[in-house]
């Protein structure tokens, strides 16, 4: 997108939807340089994975998450269940990392929104307190949390 664009957004979702047979360095290497530009807010379903249909892309999501944490980014955990991407490992790797997660629901209707549910769920098996997602947060500390980046 142009950046005269992505300069009047409030916060943008990232993801990789191509390229997703690119070597674990070149893929992370590729997400890290997304990470830096400035508009980058959150990167959503890290793995790319696809439950019994797409295998998770190759991505050091350790070095990712660390990455995440020094630029100011966040992660998100969609919460479809052919996604629930961010495991709930890699959940307690952003907790450790206190890199927040934002919980997606994916929904394109808003009888999709009870999918929350599902990320919920993960979280909680990833160990993530409220105090971990981004989108629990009252508007006013989340617009500081966005502007930070």
């Amino acid at each position: 997108m142009p950046e005269r664009l992505l300069r009047r957004l409030d916060l943008t979702v990232c993801a990789v939807h191509a390229r997703f047979d690119l070597p674990k360095r070149r893929q992370t290497d590729r997400v890290l340089r997304a990470m830096d530009s400035p508009y980058f807010t959150i990167l959503a379903h890290p793995t790319g994975r696809l439950v019994n249909e797409r295998e998770p892309y190759e991505l050091d999501l350790e070095r990712t998450i660390e990455a995440a944490h020094e630029r100011g980014r966040f992660l998100e955990l969609d919460a479809r269940p052919e996604r629930l991407d961010l495991s709930d490992l890699h959940c307690k790797l952003a907790q450790e990392k206190r890199v927040m997660v934002a919980i997606s629901s994916g929904a394109s209707s808003t009888a999709q929104l009870e999918l929350l549910r599902f990320g919920v769920d993960q979280a909680r098996r990833g160990w993530l307190e409220p105090s971990d997602v981004l989108n629990t947060r009252p508007l006013a500390q989340l617009r500081q949390l966005i502007a930070r980046r």
